[in-house]
């Protein structure tokens, strides 16, 4: 390690004083003009990484949902999975030793991790259509570079694009090529021939109108729609062409607000969709005759999901261990009902996609899915090498069932410290400050099959209160109440939250069997 040049560099990168940003629950976040040293920094812990682990590692270059004078970073573990918590660690250290502490930090995590600086490292870089982007994207380089790793720049990718250009990498081409054009072809074939098995109601030929959040997932989808040679027609909105990154559009707007984005006309029954900033996030809706709008939430695509491999399952008479992970913030009438009448069994974890992906691995299928729209499903090597036997060895109809089951195994409010609230028991539980947790108790004893939660983002400088109840107006008020006692209790800024404002609704229609629940978020400490 070549100590003169780091702080050489790193004084070309150098940290603005008193700054302290802390690893969230994917990566760090914040505005763009503050970054350009964790940039560097998280280039440099990149390449520790990835000569500890004798992998290549990812590191993106995204802040998601934020909006867009925002930026971020997040570093991608060996198999495509978020940073192993040991190592947020390191990153948060990293990110705020003074400058004249980085030989020093350098040298330590080397130590506690047992790095052997003499092996190779590579390190895969992605980045997102923010103007930031590309610049902070070079930080990171002259992080890896310096440190003497090797590095290949994808450029614009989305969140999932690299994730599996990593995956790729480390299996060896065995998952499939670490190319953009084999990911295309590897998740397009899968879908042709899955849809090619699956009955279509109405018309044979699939429309979809997909609002791309004014991001990369534009860019993206539109150089992956001629592999959809047959069966789907795709129609994009908020394609960057003009308007701002997530604003009045994306996942999160349409979640939030539970109304189609900004420029998407909506006729009755027409199938829609929207990503995120960085296309790792969808939610699906859709207007009925009446004009009502339906929103099909990661609590729904779960359920749908969860529902539809155990009926492939029974159909090829296989009994395989299956499980649903979801947060605290779930829609709990979704819960009630994949445990009551899908008899799958449903367990909570943390907010945040990592704490849900370690809990999935448990199970020969997991899936997950968190309200917002991140989520996939999990199937393990054994249960694929099974499914893939079986599709090629069953009769015609199991083989068929087993065959979708293989297809399916290739898609798949601002604070001055939010940290002043912890929690406990999965996040349903608010340990600090006193009396807080007490004060819900007595709130949600007002109403009829109500819950509230509070917890700091990760993401963000908001504290988020989720409320449920029986209705829409009962559930709003519940919110609101809950916000102000989160803003009195915690020592609230700014003006207090206000009443009015409508309240995300997460009803569910499966079955009949799910009920109403919101989700808020308020300006508070």
């Amino acid at each position: 390690m070549d100590l003169g040049a780091i702080t050489k560099y790193s004084a070309l990168h150098a940290k603005p004083n008193g700054l302290i940003l802390q690893y969230g629950t994917a990566g760090f976040r914040t505005k763009a003009e503050h970054l350009d040293h964790v940039m560097f920094r998280m280039g440099l812990l990149a390449v520790l990484r990835s000569k500890q682990t004798k992998s290549t590692i990812g590191v993106m270059v995204t802040a998601s949902h934020n909006p867009e004078e925002d930026n971020g970073v997040k570093l991608v573990d060996p198999l495509g999975e978020m940073l192993a918590p040991s190592w947020e660690e390191h990153a948060t250290y990293l990110a705020n030793a003074e400058e004249q502490d980085m030989q020093r930090v350098l040298i330590d995590i080397s130590e506690k991790e047992a790095v052997n600086l003499q092996q190779d490292a590579f390190v895969v870089i992605g980045r997102d259509t923010r103007p930031s982007s590309e610049k902070l994207s070079q930080s990171v380089i002259d992080g890896v570079t310096v440190l003497g790793g090797q590095f290949h720049d994808y450029g614009l990718l989305t969140t999932p694009q690299l994730h599996y250009m990593v995956y790729c990498r480390n299996t060896g081409g065995r998952y499939g090529k670490a190319t953009i054009e084999g990911y295309y072809q590897k998740l397009s074939k899968a879908f042709v021939e899955l849809t090619k098995q699956a009955s279509c109601s109405g018309d044979e030929y699939r429309s979809l109108k997909v609002d791309c959040a004014n991001g990369i997932g534009a860019l993206k989808l539109r150089e992956m729609e001629h592999y959809f040679s047959q069966g789907l027609s795709v129609q994009l909105f908020n394609d960057g062409s003009k308007g701002k990154l997530n604003h009045l559009c994306g996942a999160d707007f349409v979640k939030s607000h539970q109304k189609p984005p900004q420029g998407m006309e909506i006729k009755s029954n027409e199938r829609c969709c929207s990503f995120d900033g960085d296309a790792d996030r969808i939610v699906y809706y859709y207007h009925d005759a009446d004009g009502h709008f339906h929103l099909i939430d990661g609590d729904k695509i779960a359920t749908l999901i969860s529902s539809f491999l155990k009926e492939l399952l029974v159909e090829i008479g296989e009994s395989l261990n299956i499980g649903v992970v979801q947060t605290a913030y779930a829609n709990g009438s979704s819960t009630r009902y994949l445990e009551e009448v899908m008899k799958v069994p449903v367990y909570c974890t943390k907010t945040g996609v990592k704490h849900l992906h370690h809990k999935a691995q448990e199970f020969d299928i997991g899936v997950y899915f968190e309200a917002n729209g991140h989520g996939t499903a999990l199937f393990s090597t054994a249960v694929e090498m099974k499914i893939k036997q079986s599709a090629e060895q069953l009769e015609d109809k199991k083989r068929k069932a087993a065959k979708m089951l293989e297809n399916i195994i290739d898609l798949f409010n601002q604070v001055a410290d939010r940290r002043v609230i912890s929690t406990t028991n999965a996040e349903r539980q608010a340990v600090t400050p006193p009396g807080l947790q007490e004060a819900i108790n007595d709130l949600v004893k007002k109403y009829k099959l109500s819950r509230a939660f509070v917890r700091p983002s990760g993401t963000e400088d908001v504290v988020r209160v989720y409320a449920e109840a029986d209705s829409q107006e009962s559930a709003d008020h519940l919110a609101h109440e809950v916000s102000l006692a989160v803003f009195q209790l915690a020592g609230g800024i700014g003006e207090r939250p206000q009443p009015g404002y409508k309240a995300a609704e997460t009803t569910h229609n499966i079955s009949n069997a799910f009920g109403p629940g919101t989700a808020n978020e308020h300006t508070v400490p």
